[in-house]
């Protein structure tokens, strides 16, 4: 099983929801946890993993032999991302741009361009106990993470339940974390704000056709509108994580609170059963 532990927006307790979660799991079966928010990376700060590898993630961008160059612009022309501008006596390549699609080389009459590895980020594996744990992490100034995210996965193993811990929102990167999951667990809080996220990851969620569930956390703090669309729209709500002070202190911390909280374990509990529910089903 592949469960992604999205939110429509940041803030909402989803790193806490797939680390306790990865916790509760791995008492009972193999786990591992991606954390794919490769932009600002923190399960680490509640895992405490040990690091044993890092490994470059890096792209292709293209290279401009002036003395081969004609200047003639067809690579400037081809280009969708502007990352190239061809000027009367030369060609300059915008690296940040560039998004590795090789049309350049295809474009260039004389065979002037070529392509060169370019390092944008790293993915680093340990483990926390009988947590396997896989992060990336974008290099700073870098816009694209949509390769790092790649490089994460591309290290799920087939022999674990593996929890992916999604960006905050509904934008590409998400969509590239939800992509090949069999199955989504929305993290939400009870506000407008919160109602107005939901919406959107459960539209990006049903839009991809990936089953899902919602885990509303801070339960008690604002008002009943999102229990109200929930059962509009005949969405099951999994568990509720109650508004508890001694949960935000221990999260803080960078405290597991679902060793300490029994409030907040009795829900992670319910997620893993139902979990487990919905691959017996997948199975059968």
């Amino acid at each position: 099983m592949k469960v992604c532990i999205a939110s429509g927006k940041g803030g909402t307790g989803k790193t806490l929801i797939s680390t306790s979660l990865a916790a509760v799991l791995s008492e009972h079966e193999p786990v591992q946890l991606l954390d794919c928010d490769v932009d600002a990376p923190n399960a680490h700060l509640f895992l405490g993993p040990s690091i044993r590898q890092r490994v470059p993630v890096v792209v292709t961008v293209p290279r401009v032999d002036d003395e081969a160059c004609v200047h003639c612009g067809e690579c400037a022309q081809a280009c969708r991302f502007k990352a190239i501008a061809s000027l009367p006596k030369a060609t300059l390549v915008y690296d940040e741009l560039c998004h590795s699609c090789g049309v350049c080389v295809e474009a260039c009459p004389t065979g002037a361009i070529a392509e060169v590895e370019r390092e944008i980020g790293v993915v680093e594996i340990g483990s926390a106990g009988d947590i396997a744990f896989v992060q990336g992490a974008v290099h700073i100034g870098e816009a694209r993470n949509g390769p790092v995210i790649a490089a994460v996965k591309s290290y799920s193993d087939r022999g674990a339940t593996v929890l992916l811990d999604a960006p905050p929102g509904t934008s590409c990167p998400v969509v590239q974390t939800l992509r090949g999951c069999d199955l989504a667990l929305l993290v939400t809080e009870p506000t407008p704000f919160g109602l107005s996220d939901l919406r959107l990851a459960v539209q990006t969620a049903r839009a991809m056709g990936i089953p899902f569930g919602v885990v509303i956390n801070r339960d008690g703090l604002g008002d009943n509108r999102v229990d109200a669309y929930c059962e509009t729209e005949a969405i099951p709500i999994w568990a509720r994580i109650p508004h508890d002070r001694a949960i935000a202190e221990a999260s803080a911390r960078g405290e597991r609170a679902v060793e300490t909280s029994p409030a907040l374990r009795y829900a992670v509990v319910q997620v893993a059963e139902r979990i487990r529910r919905f691959e017996t089903e997948a199975v059968l």
